[in-house]
């Protein structure tokens, strides 16, 4: 054939529309099929990842549940460790309840010993004050003791003993009034008369017995230092005397005397003491003398001293008063046992 044949030339331009007709088929069918087929890939290959993603949440969820378990157990644990620390704060609440109980009864007890004691403290003070002024007329000493007997109850916390307080301060203002002389200083004043004695002037004649035909010459010897007589006047026997040392002496003997009852505030033996050494002193010694003169008035002054002034009549209240009302107390206290125990039958 003739290659510039008309029918054969065609017959190539006829299939190249044709090829490309069905290579555009064969393209849009692969289209289509990638178009079908390439999502259920992708879907497939999301679902393994979802799975994957599944798995390993339950593998979270499986520990989460394991810690909580675990968790939970711990709760339960804390809690049973709480309900016996509760348990062990009230026994602890309970004996701290009791250990207060029993310092409150305790701190009673020894409030109402201590009242117990502070109060025979004071009542004992006040019989031992009263007595030494009774006996001995010691007003310092018994003041000492009454100011101990309110210290005393000053400690006492019942408020109804503040009257026997009141009563002590009556007592100590009595005892102050009294103004009694102080035996010390007497005894001290009558020691700077003894040592003036040897200064005092001797009379300018003494008194002379007078001397009988026959007496013997020991009788007026012994009669120059011993005389008896039936006069019963002390003080006028002691005055006739011939020596003067024996006077001075005598005199001395006196204040001795009156220094002794000074001190053991005798107030009769030192007037009578006193009254002595100065009738002694006038007949034995220069009356008109300055030296006696002083003498004389320093005894005179010293005779005026009372050692012994009589008990005021409030001394010994305080005492009753305490008395009556720890018996009162006592009584009350005895009272209120006896409820208690009823109550507890």
């Amino acid at each position: 054939m003739d290659e510039h044949d008309p029918a054969t030339s065609e017959t190539p331009r006829r299939r190249g529309p044709l090829v490309i007709l069905v290579l555009l088929l064969i393209v849009v069918a692969g289209g289509f099929a990638w178009w079908r087929y390439a999502p259920h890939r992708d879907t497939a290959a999301q679902i393994a990842a979802l799975q994957v993603q599944v798995d390993d949440l339950g593998r979270a969820v499986a520990r989460v549940r394991g810690n909580a378990d675990a968790f939970r157990a711990r709760l339960d644990d804390g809690d049973k460790v709480d309900a016996s620390v509760r348990q062990q704060l009230l026994a602890l609440g309970q004996r701290v309840q009791l250990a207060e109980d029993a310092v409150a009864n305790l701190a009673d007890l020894r409030m109402s010993g201590h009242d117990a004691l502070a109060l025979d403290e004071a009542e004992l003070l006040l019989t031992l004050g009263g007595e030494r002024f009774t006996l001995f007329h010691d007003v310092p000493a018994a003041i000492a003791a009454y100011r101990a007997a309110d210290t005393a109850l000053a400690e006492v916390d019942d408020a109804a003993f503040s009257t026997v307080r009141q009563s002590i301060a009556g007592e100590i203002a009595a005892l102050n009034d009294l103004h009694a002389a102080d035996p010390f200083a007497l005894a001290t004043r009558l020691s700077r008369l003894r040592a003036q004695v040897a200064g005092l002037p001797q009379a300018a004649r003494l008194p002379s017995t007078p001397v009988e035909a026959n007496e013997s010459t020991f009788t007026r010897l012994f009669s120059a230092f011993v005389q008896v007589r039936r006069d019963t006047s002390t003080a006028q026997a002691q005055t006739v005397v011939r020596d003067a040392a024996l006077a001075r002496d005598l005199v001395q003997l006196d204040l001795r005397a009156a220094q002794a009852a000074a001190l053991a505030r005798d107030d009769a033996g030192f007037r009578a003491a006193v009254a002595e050494a100065r009738a002694q002193t006038g007949a034995a010694f220069d009356a008109q003398a300055p030296q006696t003169i002083a003498f004389v008035k320093e005894l005179d002054a010293m005779a005026t001293a009372q050692l012994a002034p009589p008990a005021p009549t409030v001394l010994g209240v305080a005492l009753k008063d305490l008395r009556n009302l720890r018996a009162t107390h006592a009584l009350a206290a005895a009272k209120a046992a006896d409820r208690h125990n009823e109550v507890k039958k």
